[in-house]
């Protein structure tokens, strides 16, 4: 695969008179953000099938389009365009804007297969890699957002995001990629009341100290203590070129098969598709890495708050309000043997219940246990991603896209989830591993829906 990049352009927004209006000079991060601060980058890749898209047509019809929306967009996503930095006197980090701020887009084109990068089997990792744009952060600055729109000539075109943790998280990165979608097909103006982001960081109560909390727990994850106010990542795991990416499929006629194995068992559970989507390919997962059975594993996810809150938080509010459950140093032997499905899936069960009751002075120790037991369980497992968030539903125009990818799943082992693109109650399930590994992967998976 050859990639050229074209140009890089910087996008401002078409009006700069909104940020005096909306006060959004400086948006402090919330203790919700913080535990964010030093993750790498959440990367996606969104790719439209486009058989008409000559060099001619992508660049002066479909690029305009694009950029002409997203300056319009980018009027009420503000913090897009900024930074995030930490003041010497300002006790945590903030988002920065300013009246120069902008959003980088690369402009490539692939000589790449765009039907096999776009498909459900397994594509090289760092072919997908390519068409995401990097994130510049340092010590005293960290970019909130950039795009790359890549051009695959007479066959489609991707659009990739690359987006800083800590400003936003995946419901509110899906409702901007959507937004934008629905004013560049729509050639509206102004934006949709329903997709209007809210910044209202008062709604969110909390004593002050879990902002210290928060700030000690990043600190603590940390290798270099010289520097405590480091806005730099922390160290992005080395793969190598036999990693790929592959996405698995449960039709939602197989959620209602592993569904019925399952009540069978324990019928009194609340049994949602994400609770079936998420144990069985923890199952699969576990199996396929085998090893000693009495190993330790531990799995994770994140549960949205901003219902759970009192008062609730707008479906748009814009930032994190996530917290995290898991379950943790379990013997991997629970979930290999053959009950093992049905294991995970009432645990899984039991710790969605529990989200209702969380209380928010509690969410810091959530935090530092998930983190502790990531450094010893021989295998960690998280999702990235959810059914809810709509992804294929952002049309720009040109149809909805032909496949969404979360390449930075790569990092840890996380599994990524989606809704399935055409079969409504089906869930897509991305895994990013060796290759060897994922053909077990797949054989499990596989065997599993047959037996």
């Amino acid at each position: 695969m050859t990639l050229h990049v074209i140009e890089t352009a910087r996008v401002t927004p078409t009006d700069y008179s909104v940020i005096n209006s909306a006060n959004l000079h400086k948006l402090p991060l919330t203790f919700f953000d913080l535990p964010w601060l030093l993750f790498q980058p959440v990367k996606r890749v969104f790719f439209y099938e486009l058989t008409e898209s000559t060099r001619d047509h992508f660049h002066s019809i479909i690029l305009p389009k694009l950029k002409d929306s997203l300056s319009l967009i980018l009027r009420n996503y503000l913090p897009l365009t900024g930074h995030i930095t930490w003041e010497p006197n300002e006790p945590k980090p903030s988002i920065i804007v300013s009246e120069n701020g902008v959003v980088l887009v690369t402009i490539a084109e692939s000589d790449a297969d765009f039907s096999h990068l776009s498909g459900y089997g397994q594509r090289p990792l760092y072919e997908l890699h390519a068409l995401v744009p990097k994130l510049p952060v340092s010590d005293d600055s960290a970019t909130a957002f950039s795009i790359q729109i890549t051009l695959f000539p007479n066959q489609g075109f991707s659009i990739g995001v690359a987006a800083h943790h800590a400003v936003l998280d995946g419901k509110t990165s899906s409702t901007f990629i959507k937004a934008w979608a629905q004013i560049c097909k729509q050639e509206l103006q102004s934006m949709p009341e329903n997709l209007t982001p809210s910044y209202d960081r008062s709604l969110i109560k909390y004593p002050t100290y879990l902002d210290e909390q928060m700030i000690e727990l990043v600190r603590s994850l940390k290798e270099d203590k010289t520097n405590i106010r480091s806005l730099t990542s922390l160290p992005a795991s080395k793969l190598g070129d036999d990693v790929v990416l592959a996405t698995l499929v449960l039709s939602r006629a197989d959620i209602e098969r592993l569904r019925e194995q399952v009540k069978n068992v324990s019928p009194s559970l609340h049994l949602s598709t994400f609770v079936i989507a998420y144990a069985y390919a923890w199952t699969c997962f576990v199996k396929a890495r085998g090893g000693n059975k009495d190993r330790s594993v531990s799995l994770l996810f994140v549960g949205d708050f901003r219902d759970r809150l009192d008062p609730k938080l707008p479906g748009t509010y814009f930032g994190n309000c996530m917290i995290p459950v898991g379950c943790y140093n379990r013997k991997a032997a629970e979930f290999m043997e053959e009950k093992g499905f049905v294991t995970a899936a009432e645990i899984i069960s039991d710790l969605v219940k529990g989200l209702s009751s969380r209380k928010i002075d509690t969410i810091a120790d959530t935090f530092v246990e998930g983190f502790s037991f990531q450094s010893w369980s021989t295998q960690f497992g998280t999702i990235a991603g959810s059914t809810r968030l709509g992804v294929y539903e952002a049309d720009f125009g040109w149809g909805r896209p032909a496949k969404v990818d979360i390449v930075s799943i790569d990092q840890g082992e996380a599994i990524s989830m989606a809704e399935r693109r055409d079969e409504s109650g089906g869930v897509e399930i991305g895994m990013c591993l060796k290759k060897t590994e994922i053909d077990l992967v797949v054989s499990f998976f596989n065997n599993g829906l047959q037996s």
